[in-house]
């Protein structure tokens, strides 16, 4: 069961309207990423380096090193706010995914299913925010611990991030069938959820497909039948 849900959510990334929210979200999420790193540069460039060179005449502190701060913070931050930001932007177009998932294999599920609204889109994305920066932050300190062990942090940040990617991409799913109980999905399938899609995304580049992947293992968490 669990092996074909997974062949099936990889099979569906080539599915055309998957692809079409998967560029917005990859787009979005870059795109992002991208404009904090700009914001930070320019703080370092205008107000960091000034005062620094203030403070302490270090007058060899120049655009050059502030554009190389900014791009190592960036890159940084950009690995820890990821998921989160992906997740965000995921939670916009999720819909048209648990769609394309519904009618291609459960017909019955797409026939009763009902259109998510955008303000209900837009509330599940920053509620998966606020719990991933959360979280995240609470777990710094020992993210930060763990680097001395090489994988400690990595596989702390993948357990911590499948606990809350499987409550946000189950919410997700079971938005579009409100007539669902609250957990809707038995406890082992949202717990495979969760792993499967937060090994996803500290794999590179496949991570940039992670949060349609995992909205894909989720539908089919949800309406798989067991084997």
């Amino acid at each position: 069961m669990y092996a074909r849900a997974i062949r099936l959510s990889l099979r569906q990334l080539l599915d055309r309207e998957t692809l079409r929210a998967m560029a917005k979200v990859i787009g979005l999420t870059i795109g992002s990423i991208a404009l904090l790193g700009i914001l930070l540069w320019q703080i370092l460039l205008h107000l960091i380096v000034p005062t620094l060179q203030g403070w302490t005449g270090a007058n060899w502190l120049g655009e050059d090193d502030a554009a190389g701060a900014a791009l190592v913070l960036t890159l940084l931050g950009g690995w820890f706010l990821f998921r989160a930001i992906a997740m965000l932007f995921a939670g916009l177009f999720t819909d048209a995914i648990v769609a394309s998932v519904e009618e291609d294999h459960y017909p019955a599920a797409f026939a009763s299913a009902v259109p998510v609204p955008l303000r209900t889109e837009v509330a599940l994305g920053l509620a998966s925010l606020r719990r991933a920066l959360v979280w995240n932050m609470v777990a710094l300190p020992l993210y930060l611990l763990l680097l001395i062990t090489g994988v400690g942090t990595i596989l702390l940040a993948i357990a911590l991030n499948a606990i809350l990617l499987s409550r946000d991409l189950e919410a997700m799913v079971a938005a579009r069938h409100p007539g669902l109980p609250p957990r809707p999905m038995p406890p082992a399938r949202r717990r495979f959820t969760g792993l499967v899609a937060s090994v996803a995304m500290v794999i590179p580049l496949f991570n940039l497909f992670a949060p349609i992947f995992g909205a894909a293992i989720a539908v089919h968490m949800l309406h798989m039948e067991s084997e």
